[in-house]
């Protein structure tokens, strides 16, 4: 009867199903490790790692051995990162003493609220770890070195991905996002270096904060705070993000959110010298340095103002002289630092870019501009300080370069020359003009949607 197949097909699909899940839970290593200084037996599949204590049948058993009942386990799904755990001298920053395997998840704790916690798997054997640590990062994809993330993007199949996650800082999100579209350039046949326009990504990037500074995410969300991003994920929010498209002669296009040349360039560039120093002593190193040693940049700036205010606007489109900052930022670069935000004229989504210079100014007047970003009052209210919205900026630095016409778009500099840009927060440096475009809502990123520009 029909009800009889209906029954048949039920079942037939519940046994598809468990055979599937067996499948899946099959063991791809099994091993003997320390877990809370307990020997265990330690199980890994595709789902979740389980681990039982080792104890002996019973007092008279000898040298037998067999299985507590009590299993621990954790899902696969909430591991998040893995390392090899060393015990390392003073001073020393690689080897060591091998001591086993750190993986880091995430917890519930309550409602809400997420906690990470850490298992140690102890095992001193080199080849046993390694064979768990290879293991462990075929099913769990982590960064390891600069550029990695964007490697992984570039040849991985997304095809059976509705999204990406990046737990990181700043550097790392826009790596990724910045992998994100190259890869969508890849997939839809476009040449990298000359992508006028650009094609978005079909995958949206969700953004958990775990930097410095957050800039990234503190925009999107209103707030940095990492359960906030994660319950925005779960909801799966949507937001646009206005990007930039960074191309300079014989460079490969480079994609962003914000950038600066000068001050904010040059501080980085200095803080990357001495990365030996720790992170928040180095930043306050680097800055008071550079302050040090202001100087400004000899430049040529030409813009094409944003085309629904190009018509009231009395602004020439091209300035030139010495700059001590210049700052092209696509979305307004909220920080703890700035509550107003880097660039708080302009918006996520609305196709702008806000374009700052700080023409050459005293030290004195400089830094007054600076302490104003940590408060309420309007940074930008100096002489010295012009603010523009625009479709597009072409920075080019004067010195070292032979004349060329101003309205020559191709100007190129000096091989000799080299100047630092701070894009994001990661440094690269450029020799010749640097062509900034705005490509308007190209990218999504997980966010709540009711989360407006903080003024």
């Amino acid at each position: 009867s029909r009800r009889r197949r209906r029954r048949e097909a039920a079942r037939n699909e519940a046994a598809a199903a468990a055979a599937a899940g067996d499948v899946e839970d099959q063991p791809l290593l099994r091993g003997i490790f320390e877990v809370k200084k307990k020997s265990c037996d330690v199980v890994l599949s595709a789902q979740r790692l389980r681990w039982s204590r080792i104890t002996p049948e019973s007092p008279l058993g000898g040298s037998s051995i067999g299985l507590h009942r009590k299993e621990e386990s954790v899902e696969m799904k909430d591991v998040f990162s893995i390392k090899l755990k060393r015990r390392r001298f003073a001073g020393q920053e690689k080897g060591g003493i091998l001591l086993g395997i750190t993986i880091f998840v995430c917890l519930n704790k309550e409602g809400n609220k997420l906690k990470d916690a850490t298992i140690h798997l102890g095992n001193i054997s080199e080849d046993h770890c390694y064979v768990w640590y290879r293991s462990l990062k075929t099913i769990l994809m982590v960064t390891e070195y600069e550029g990695h993330a964007l490697t992984l993007l570039k040849e991985c199949d997304l095809n059976s991905f509705h999204g990406v996650v990046c737990v990181g800082g700043d550097g790392t999100v826009s790596e990724i996002a910045h992998g994100l579209l190259v890869r969508a350039q890849m997939d839809a046949g476009k040449n990298c270096d000359n992508a006028l326009v650009p094609v978005k990504s079909q995958l949206p990037l969700g953004i958990i904060p775990a930097g410095s500074t957050n800039i990234l995410a503190h925009t999107l969300n209103g707030i940095q705070h990492t359960q906030t991003a994660t319950l925005h994920i779960i909801l799966g929010h949507l937001k646009s993000v206005d990007m930039c498209t960074f191309s300079s002669p014989f460079k490969p296009l480079r994609f962003g959110f914000s950038s600066m040349f000068g001050f904010g360039s040059r501080t980085l560039a200095l803080a990357e010298k001495h990365r030996w120093i720790p992170p928040n002593q180095r930043k306050n190193f680097a800055v008071i340095k550079t302050l040090a040693n202001l100087r400004p940049e000899d430049c040529e700036i030409s813009f094409l103002p944003l085309k629904h205010l190009q018509q009231d606007s009395q602004e020439n489109d091209r300035i030139q002289g010495h700059f001590l900052n210049v700052s092209i930022m696509a979305i307004p670069c909220l920080c703890s630092v700035a509550p107003r935000g880097l660039a708080p004229n302009t918006r996520l989504d609305d196709g702008s870019i806000a374009l700052i210079t700080v023409r050459n100014t005293s030290r004195q007047e400089f830094i007054r501009h600076l302490k104003r970003y940590a408060s309420l009052k309007n940074q930008f209210s100096f002489p010295f300080i012009d603010t523009y919205i625009v479709e597009e900026v072409k920075v080019c630095p004067r010195i070292g370069m032979k004349h060329i016409p101003a309205d020559n778009l191709n100007c190129t500099g000096s091989e000799e020359n080299t100047y630092p840009w701070n894009i994001d927060g990661d440094l690269v440096e450029w020799a010749t003009e640097v062509h900034i475009r705005c490509q308007a809502a190209e990218f999504g990123c997980c966010k709540g949607c009711n989360c407006e520009k903080q003024s």
